[in-house]
């Protein structure tokens, strides 16, 4: 018998990845639009990847008052925006282009340090942070994923940094994941909880799976677990 999520949490399944992408666009579209009625503003943060794309190159077609958006990232690689694992590098090329090219993106770093140490790395979130302070806060949608290991942001389970991401209370933090290329900086779990909604997206079995387990408990060893237990924040789980 498959476990019904949380009150706070509401699925929607689409036949296929181009149908998610198509109808997840338009609610992110609406749920703007209305931050922007009530508030003149929209705050939007997304996670990168390949997994997105579609979402980013439908998103931007949605008719918005781009200009009063900002776009922030869930999460990070510590490298540089010509590296092609940069996250602000795959959002500039796929979501914000056309009239979606009039929102902010405010990276979190122009450059990266080396050596990239601890120090380095606190360094880096200490400034990142002072450059988010400028926005209006809270964050009005986060698009989050998930990975087969149940991470979602760069919320690794078991990665050095984990602990104090997921109880800090500024904005970012950095982790450094043991089973994935580069340190991070990353949202913390306080700053997604804080938000007006939740976004997860989830493709394939294999995930839906790591979903399921995670709908059972709130585990750290299974960070997205954290986000669907909790009472805070409504969370949509758009499924395919």
């Amino acid at each position: 018998m498959a476990r019904r999520p949380p009150r706070n949490v509401k699925e929607y399944h689409a036949k296929s990845a181009a149908d998610l992408a198509r109808g997840l666009a338009a609610h992110l579209a609406n749920q703007l639009r209305t931050a922007i009625s009530d508030r003149g503003q929209a705050l939007l943060a997304v996670s990168g990847g390949k997994s997105p794309i579609a979402l980013f190159e439908a998103l931007r077609q949605q008719p918005l008052d781009w200009a009063k958006v900002s776009v922030i990232l869930v999460d990070e690689r510590c490298v540089g925006h010509d590296h092609a694992d940069s996250n602000t590098a795959l959002v500039r090329q796929h979501l914000l282009q056309g009239q979606a090219a009039a929102a902010s993106l405010p990276a979190f770093f122009d450059a990266v340090p080396d050596p990239l140490d601890d120090a380095a790395l606190d360094k880096l979130v200490r400034q990142a942070n002072r450059r988010l302070a400028q926005l209006h806060w809270p964050i009005d949608l986060a698009v989050l994923g998930m990975g087969e290991d149940g991470h979602t942001a760069s919320l690794f389970p078991d990665a050095p940094g984990l602990e104090k991401a997921l109880r800090s209370s500024g904005p970012l933090a950095w982790v450094r994941p043991a089973t994935a290329p580069h340190a991070r900086l990353t949202l913390t779990l306080p700053a997604l909880l804080a938000s007006r909604e939740l976004v997860l997206s989830i493709a394939g079995e294999a995930k839906h799976a790591v979903y399921r387990q995670a709908l059972l408990e709130a585990d750290p060893a299974t960070p997205v677990s954290l986000v669907l237990h909790q009472h805070q924040t409504p969370v949509s789980v758009w499924l395919t």
